[in-house]
């Protein structure tokens, strides 16, 4: 049983990377891939599967946050969205409707008060301690 561990083991993850290189690589877009064509990196991937795998691993597939080709400067595709929280106009209406908000609050406030002072007779000027 150790004996089918030992070999087994390792097979199965020089396997596994191989399926994983792979299929990264054939998803990759053209353009973001780097130092050789796709096609290239799937032959390397294939016929020398531990090192080509690692290869790509380190210096065949694209950066994080790669834009596009490096060549024209342009990205690969159109821009992608912005996050709420990256958005400054959302951002604008948030503190907009967060003020708005806040000066009701003030107005609601202010007229508890005074309906609160309105209800109280002249024997409550202490306030509730006196109950």
């Amino acid at each position: 049983m150790l004996f089918l561990a030992s070999r087994g083991l390792p097979l199965l993850l020089e396997v596994g990377l191989l399926v994983f290189c792979l299929i990264d690589c054939v998803q990759t877009p053209s353009q973001v891939i780097r130092n050789l064509p796709k096609v290239g990196w799937i032959v390397l991937i294939i016929v020398l599967p531990l090192a080509g795998a690692i290869a790509w691993l380190t210096v065949g597939r694209p950066r994080p946050g790669a834009a596009g080709p490096r060549s024209t400067g342009r990205s690969a595709g159109p821009a992608a969205p912005l996050g709420p929280d990256d958005d400054p106009e959302f951002l604008a209406e948030i503190n907009r409707v967060d003020a708005e908000h806040e000066e009701m609050l003030k107005l609601w406030e202010e007229n508890l008060r005074r309906r609160e002072e309105g209800l109280r007779g002249p024997d409550d000027e202490k306030g509730p301690s006196n109950r």
